[in-house]
């Protein structure tokens, strides 16, 4: 089937602040203006996060996942704090997407594309504009970005100095995570840098401690055939990611850059949409549409195959590959149903993509006591049944997006640990989502390989 022809959003004209003429959802009310514009000012002189080649790069590797030559881990925080802009909180987040991507590579022997949900993540969508306890109503909490989560008037007061803190953390955090990468603490020589002291006591240990020495062991080999060292075993290449919710925040670091084309968001690598922003008509796509970042659409359950195919062609509608990753979150039990027409109408529109899974948002609950939680069975379920549904569409899944702690949380239930509802408030700490912790992160990469193991014994047969 031909490709649908570029419809007129398209081509209309754009720049970082068009977004301003559409209704823009899910945005603070500042009773400020004055301080506002003085922020985003300053905003506007502060460098960036990162660059316009770090983002091609990933653009490159995102168009190689599309067509299964690489496969996307992206995890991280629902939403980041200030108060956990730590050396020891950042690295064990770090480590856990390392332990993740090696169980990936040493299992499916496909590289893997680390993208870190941090370093930018410091901004939530919310069901409703304000929040009522005990009779009084406060302002929604809407991430450390725009104000805080004690439920007081002072703290629940949108501010906007707020953005000036969320830099100055995603460029420690950044600062950090580069310099990890860079340096020994990534080296395949010494994977054992990237352990959690609590590995050692989980039913995975054994599993992990042999990918582990068969690593180790392969290089030495290699090495001693070739008489020198793998010294490009010592450095790891990760990105970044947030949801590119905040829009005042997004377009100060909407730039142009020398010697390069385009406008880039060089608050983080890669930004995606949330299916709360995700309007054709509104202000979010309006912004993503102009943006030379890979962008990121999130699809929930209220996604129509004809609304998607008109917002896939409005934010690719060159057919770049690589430019366009769609992240479906649709829940366990409703997935089988929900997606094949999806993924029909987008092949159906020409336009390229890469397909990722986020297994996480469609199976949140609440427990009979009003706890948040998600259950792992539910989330292993529907990752399975993405694989199988894409390949039965002939289609590709590239890639898998986790809300993960690198911490022992007991938010979600379920796992090899056998964690229940009653084990939830033992170290529940999430203010907003319920989050993966380090084994059950851990367990999921094993089970992705065991799947995509399954699907290629079969397709063999």
């Amino acid at each position: 089937m031909s490709p649908s022809p570029v419809i007129p959003e398209a081509n209309a004209a754009w720049s970082p602040a068009s977004w301003r003429e559409r209704t823009a959802a899910q945005q603070p009310q500042y009773p400020d203006q004055a301080a506002l514009s003085e922020t985003l000012a300053q905003l506007q002189e502060l460098p960036p996060l990162v660059t316009s080649w770090e983002i091609q790069a990933l653009r490159r590797q995102i168009a190689e996942a599309a067509q299964g030559q690489r496969f996307i881990l992206q995890g991280g925080e629902c939403a980041e704090h200030f108060n956990e802009c730590s050396a020891a909180i950042i690295a064990n987040r770090l480590k856990v997407l390392l332990q993740m991507s090696l169980v990936l590579i040493f299992g499916i022997r496909t590289p893997v594309v680390r993208i870190g949900r941090f370093a930018g993540q410091h901004a939530k969508p919310r069901s409703a504009d304000s929040e009522t306890r005990d009779g009084r109503t406060l302002p929604s909490y809407r991430g450390d970005l725009v104000n805080g989560a004690a439920f007081t008037p002072e703290a629940r007061k949108p501010d906007p100095k707020r953005m000036l803190q969320a830099h100055a953390h995603s460029a420690m955090t950044l600062n950090l995570v580069r310099a990890l990468t860079n340096t020994g603490f990534a080296d395949l020589h010494h994977p054992e840098y990237w352990n959690i002291d609590f590995i050692r006591r989980t039913p995975l240990e054994k599993e992990y401690r042999q990918i582990v020495e068969s690593i180790q062991e392969t290089i030495a080999f290699i090495e001693t055939v070739s008489g020198n060292p793998l010294r490009s075993l010592g450095r790891t290449e990760f990105f970044t990611s947030h949801e590119a919710l905040h829009l005042p925040y997004e377009e100060a670091f909407t730039r142009h850059v020398p010697h390069n084309e385009g406008v880039f968001n060089l608050a983080t690598h890669f930004p995606w949409i949330g299916a709360r922003t995700a309007d054709p008509e509104g202000a979010h796509i309006e912004y993503a549409r102009g943006i030379a970042n890979p962008v990121g659409l999130k699809i929930a359950p209220g996604a129509s195959p004809e609304e998607l195919a008109r917002i896939v062609r409005m934010l690719n509608p060159n057919a770049d590959p690589g430019r366009l990753v769609l992240i479906h979150r649709l829940g366990a039990d409703r997935i089988g149903a929900l997606l094949p027409p999806l993924i029909r109408a987008v092949q159906a529109s020409g336009t390229p993509v890469a397909w990722m899974s986020d297994p996480m948002h469609g199976n949140t609950e609440l427990t009979e006591t009003g706890v948040k939680t998600r259950r792992f069975e539910n989330i292993l379920d529907e990752l399975e049944q993405a694989f199988d549904i894409h390949a039965a569409e002939g289609s590709h899944l590239g890639g898998v997006h986790f809300e993960l702690a690198g911490e022992d949380v007991t938010e979600c239930t379920g796992g090899a640990s056998g964690l229940n509802d009653a084990d939830l408030m033992r170290a529940y700490k999430s203010q907003v989502d319920p989050r993966l912790n380090y084994e059950q992160a851990l367990e999921m990469a094993f089970l992705v390989v065991r799947k995509k193991k399954r699907m290629e014994n079969a397709s063999a047969i």
